[in-house]
């Protein structure tokens, strides 16, 4: 029995549509039913591959609404956030994310990683360190900053490439 997926997702900075584009590359093709941003087309799938950019530790909002209309789905979750290093700080995220969901729908997997970030957040951090008295933790965000220009990178990817072939079997 083949069951259709649809791979539905928003990308502010290119990282979530990145993975997107790894994950319809690695699923079967004929399979999917829809690719790009949240529509209601994408409902006719029985599994959704559901893609978010992280704003203030949460999905982006678009997506969050979209999340928010879907009823007896099974839900693949990834996404990408500036800050990583952190298992948890994904985990909490993704929690968050969940909640949006209604009770009907079945999580069946889910993938977070690192993304780069646009200069311009650089260069707030770097004009923020020149100020007297500035927040203590710049340092470390401009480290993190720098460790994100390298993600989503191949490790990420065959790891979203495993969690999603985990799920398909």
């Amino acid at each position: 029995m083949t069951m259709s997926y649809a791979i539905v997702f928003s990308s502010k900075t290119g990282n979530t549509r990145l993975l997107a584009d790894t994950l319809r590359a690695s699923l079967p093709q004929n399979e999917c039913t829809y690719f790009g941003a949240p529509a209601p087309e994408a409902l006719e799938a029985e599994t959704l591959y559901i893609g978010f950019w992280t704003d203030k530790g949460h999905a982006d909002d678009t997506l969050t609404a979209f999340l928010q209309t879907l009823k007896g789905k099974r839900v693949f979750l990834f996404g990408t956030a500036g800050f990583g290093g952190s298992a948890e700080y994904f985990e909490q995220i993704l929690a968050a994310v969940q909640k949006s969901l209604d009770e009907s729908n079945t999580v069946i997997g889910t993938y977070m990683c690192q993304g780069k970030m646009p200069m311009i957040v650089r260069q707030q951090y770097e004009k923020m360190l020149q100020q007297p008295n500035h927040a203590p933790n710049l340092e470390m965000l401009i480290e993190n900053f720098d460790k994100a220009l390298a993600h989503p990178d191949a490790a990420d990817l065959d790891l979203l490439r495993k969690k999603a072939a985990e799920v398909q079997a």
